[in-house]
């Protein structure tokens, strides 16, 4: 059974920055291409971004340019770097192999707010 563990969040005030990270038991991370999703009270689950097993990144449109998305093999780890956070980014943070996801893990509160 694969546990995702995301880590990081917190309360942070608009035009702060943050860094996540998502890291698993085994080789699973490295293995895989990986993606950041949120979810913001009273919304669905959408995507961040995400990083092939190679390294390419990829992001929604309105994100781009101010979180990028980067992963460490050695230390099996996935980060989520957010900068000039918004209100609005205001989330539960998951991380999850893109496409097709494992179980879902706790992932991490975002609170943007002054």
């Amino acid at each position: 059974q694969v546990q995702l563990v995301e880590s990081g969040g917190g309360l942070v005030q608009p035009g702060g920055s943050l860094r996540l990270s998502c890291a698993a038991s085994g080789n699973i991370i490295n293995a895989n291409h990986m993606g950041w999703y949120r979810q913001a009270p009273g919304k669905e689950r959408e995507y961040v971004a995400h990083i092939t097993s190679v390294g390419t990144t990829y992001y929604t449109g309105s994100l781009q340019g101010r979180f990028t998305i980067s992963r460490d093999n050695a230390k099996k780890t996935v980060y989520l770097q957010m900068n000039r956070l918004k209100r609005e980014d205001t989330a539960v943070y998951y991380c999850n192999r893109y496409g097709s996801p494992w179980s879902w893990g706790q992932g991490t509160q975002v609170t943007v707010s002054s």
